[in-house]
C-alpha cells in the first residue's frame, strides 16, 4: 500500500486541520506523544503528506473514543516512528520495549488503529491489574489482555470493571459462559497456517478493536484502519453484530475515561 495511493488520502470525518499543513511536531504536541522519529529517507513531500494523514487519524481516534487528544499519547509514554525501516513486509508494529508505534513509509496505511490498541493494551496492564513487583532487570512485558486471560486481580475501580467488560464482549459468548465464535475461528486460522498468532489474546483484541473502529465509528479513514470487511480476511475478525457489542463496551470505558481526563 503506497502512501501516495489516493485511497489513503481521502477520508470522511470531522475537519480538524481546516486545510492547514501540519508537522510531526504538531502531532507530538497535540496528542501528547513522547517522542517522534522520522526516517532519513523520507523526503519533504512524503513527510508533509504523512503528517496530515497521521494527524487526522489520531484525531479521529480521539474523537471516536471521546478522549481529549493528548490522551492518545498515553501520558507521554507512547512514541511514534515513521519510515524508519522496521520489519520487512510489515505495515506497522508496536515495539513494547521502546513503547513505540512504528509505521512503514509505504505500507503503514490501515494499521494505525490495530497498533494503537497494542500500545494501550500494554500501557494499561500495570495500571489496571495487580501484576506484582516488576522492577527487576528480567521483568516481562505484560498486556492487559493477557492479564484478563490469566484471571489476574484488577485494582478495584469502576473503570477497571468496564475494561474487563471490553475483553468479555470481545472474547466471550454473550452469556459469558463460553469462548466466542470469534475465538474459535481464530484458533482455526492458526491451525490452517501452522502458527500461533491469530488466537493470541493480544492479537484478537487488536483485531476486535480495529474492526469495531472501521465498522461502528461513523468515520471512514482508510489510513487509520482498513481491510477488516474484506471477504478474504473477515473470518478472523468479529462479525458486524459482534462489533456492535464490542463498540458498546468500548464506549462504556473510554467515554467516562475521557470525561475524567477533561476535568
Amino acid at each position: 500500500m503506497q502512501l501516495t495511493n489516493f485511497k489513503y488520502r481521502t477520508r470522511k470525518g470531522p475537519d480538524y486541520r481546516h486545510g492547514d499543513q501540519v508537522s510531526f511536531m504538531d502531532i507530538k504536541q497535540t496528542f501528547g506523544i513522547g517522542g517522534i522519529r522520522v526516517g532519513k529517507w523520507v523526503n519533504a513531500e512524503e513527510k508533509d503528506l504523512a503528517a496530515n494523514l497521521i494527524f487526522d487519524s489520531l484525531a479521529d481516534l480521539a474523537y471516536i473514543l471521546a478522549l481529549p487528544p493528548k490522551a492518545i499519547g498515553l501520558r507521554g509514554s507512547l512514541s511514534l516512528a515513521f519510515g524508519t525501516g522496521g520489519r520487512k513486509g510489515v505495515q506497522a508494529h508496536y515495539a513494547p520495549n521502546q513503547r513505540e508505534l512504528a509505521l512503514a513509509k509505504n505500507a503503514g496505511a490501515g494499521a494505525l488503529a490495530h497498533e494503537f490498541w497494542h500500545a494501550f493494551d500494554h500501557y494499561i496492564a500495570e495500571k489496571a491489574f495487580d501484576i506484582g513487583d516488576r522492577s527487576g532487570p528480567q521483568r516481562s512485558i505484560i498486556f492487559a489482555s493477557d492479564c484478563w486471560l490469566k484471571n489476574l486481580d484488577p485494582f478495584p475501580h469502576p473503570l477497571n470493571d468496564s475494561l474487563l467488560k471490553i475483553f468479555d464482549a470481545a472474547l466471550l459468548s454473550e452469556d459469558g459462559q463460553d469462548k466466542h465464535d470469534f475465538v474459535s475461528r481464530s484458533v482455526i486460522a492458526d491451525k490452517a497456517v501452522g502458527s500461533n498468532y491469530f488466537s493470541l489474546p493480544t492479537e484478537m483484541m487488536a483485531r476486535a478493536f480495529e474492526s469495531t473502529i472501521e465498522s461502528c465509528s461513523g468515520i471512514d479513514n482508510a489510513y487509520l484502519v482498513s481491510g477488516t470487511t474484506k471477504p478474504k480476511t473477515i473470518g478472523v475478525y468479529p462479525d458486524l453484530e459482534h462489533r456492535q457489542r464490542i463498540h458498546a463496551a468500548l464506549q462504556d470505558y473510554f467515554r467516562p475515561l475521557g470525561e475524567a481526563l477533561s476535568r
